[in-house]
């Protein structure tokens, strides 16, 4: 019968890696929160609210803006490298000033494009400009994550 052998401080290292997935992840979720947030406040009436009441525009620029912020936090997360406590600290600072700088770009986007963002959220059917924006919150977080790394 054949023995498994573990190489010497195999299961020191795998709990290391467990912890630093578990310790990116919280910075990971909390990010992503304030990501959330950050796009709530910005925009005219509550985002959470509009996404609630099932306005079909407000839960397309809301999903898009979730999925950018993740984008941000990936490659912020991704850039870290190094030692645990670096990285995490790297990786949220990162992600802090990504998600500011991808909300100011998103407004400024809407405005260019001549989008009201407010008649956009609150409309109660699908309108094509919600995919602009949703574009625009994707493009600028994909930007921003390549400048991050």
């Amino acid at each position: 019968m054949a023995t498994i052998a573990l190489a010497p401080g195999y299961w020191g290292n795998l709990g290391h890696g467990v912890g630093a997935i578990a310790a990116y992840a919280a910075v990971g979720l909390v990010l992503m929160l304030l990501g959330f947030a950050a796009l709530d406040i910005t925009t005219p009436g509550l985002l959470r609210k509009l996404v609630g009441a099932g306005r079909p525009n407000a839960n397309i620029i809301a999903a898009a803006g979730l999925l950018g912020t993740a984008i941000i936090v990936v490659f912020a997360i991704y850039s870290s490298g190094g030692r645990l406590t670096e990285g995490l600290i790297s990786a949220a600072v990162f992600g802090l000033v990504g998600i500011v700088a991808q909300v100011v770009s998103a407004r400024i986007m809407e405005r260019a494009t001549g989008i009201h963002i407010g008649n956009l959220l609150h409309a109660t059917t699908f309108v094509t400009e919600a995919l602009v924006v949703a574009a625009a919150h994707v493009g600028i977080a994909l930007v921003i994550g390549v400048a991050i790394v």
